[in-house]
Order: structure tokens, then C-alpha cells, then sequence
């Protein structure tokens, strides 16, 4: 599996290497954010239009994590979510299709319904879990069985092999002296 990434890695370094400047210029297509100005800690949904693509990923300082966006017919969307402890302004937002980039802004405004009085904890979940949904959850379980025990079932399975053989000894130890 290690040489097919490489592989694929390789191809997708020479297929950029080999694209004309043109296409990596902003294409034309636009960056819709909603709501236009959240909070801190708010979610935000995103809307690209013209990608030839069926996925891309938008990036951005405000967000927590790149928003992965899919769709069809040119048009993408996904959701993510504004880092709670961000300062309130505009920020630039860079969404990568297959074949251009495509800029926009979001305007984080100050406070909102996420700030919560006396600084205590958020209810819900601030960063996205890393999980996996449809068919990428086969995948994710594919990888948990590859990677095997950890050393801590190791030391487990060490320790209890030791006290299976010692009660197996004492119990043998036993059963001579009855006998004997």
C-alpha cells in the first residue's frame, strides 16, 4: 500500500508541476459564507460555485479546521466552524477546487449567542471529531485492524500469561505433595 501513495503522491506532484499558471488563478467562481458575520464558536455553512470538481476544501484562520465541500454541478457545499477564541474582523477564505482556487471573506463579529457568561465550557463539541461517515468508515476500520496491538495490550497479555503459569506451577506443586 506504502508504494501505491507514492505512487498517487507522485502523479499528483507531476500533474501540478505540469499545470499552466492560468488555472491555478482565481477562476471566477465566488464564496458564499452563512451567516455572513457569525460569532466565535459559531457554525458557518459554505457555498462555492464554479468548481468542475465533485469535492474541494476550504481554508481559512478563522475556521477550526478546513471544511472538506462536495456537490455537483459546480456548485459545493460543507460546514465548519469559527474558532472560538478569534479575534472579530474579516479573514480570508481560500477555497481549493480541481482546477483553481476561489477567494472570499468571512466577517466574524464580535460576540453573539457563543459567548457564554462567567467563561464557562462550551455544551458542544468546538472541533470536529475525526470520524468517518458512509463508505469511509470500512477504511477507517481497515486501518485500526492493520495497526495491530499496542504495547499496552502487550504488557497485558505479558502479565497475565506470567500469573497463568505461576498459579500452574503452585497447582502442580500441590497436587505432589498429596500424591507423594
Amino acid at each position: 500500500m506504502g508504494s501505491l501513495r507514492l505512487t498517487v503522491c507522485s502523479a499528483v506532484l507531476a500533474v501540478a508541476a505540469l499545470t499552466p499558471a492560468a488555472h491555478a488563478a482565481d477562476g471566477g467562481g465566488s464564496v458564499s459564507v452563512t451567516p455572513s458575520s457569525p460569532a466565535p464558536g459559531a457554525e458557518v455553512a459554505l457555498r462555492v460555485s464554479g468548481c468542475s470538481g465533485k469535492t474541494a476544501t476550504a481554508a481559512s484562520a478563522a475556521f477550526v479546521a478546513d471544511a472538506r465541500l462536495t456537490g455537483s454541478g459546480g456548485t459545493l457545499a460543507g460546514e465548519t466552524r469559527v474558532r472560538s477564541s478569534i479575534r472579530p474582523g474579516p479573514y480570508e477564505v481560500k477555497v481549493t477546487c480541481a482546477d483553481f482556487q476561489v477567494k472570499g471573506t468571512v466577517d466574524v463579529a464580535v460576540g453573539g449567542s457563543s459567548a457564554r457568561p462567567g467563561g464557562s465550557a462550551s455544551a458542544s463539541p468546538v472541533a470536529p471529531v475525526q470520524a468517518g461517515g458512509g463508505g469511509t468508515a470500512r477504511l477507517a476500520a481497515a486501518d485500526a485492524r492493520e495497526a495491530g496491538p499496542g504495547t499496552g495490550h502487550a504488557v497485558t497479555g505479558l502479565v497475565l500469561a506470567g500469573v497463568a503459569a505461576v498459579a500452574v506451577v503452585i497447582r502442580g506443586r500441590r497436587r505432589n505433595r498429596g500424591t507423594g
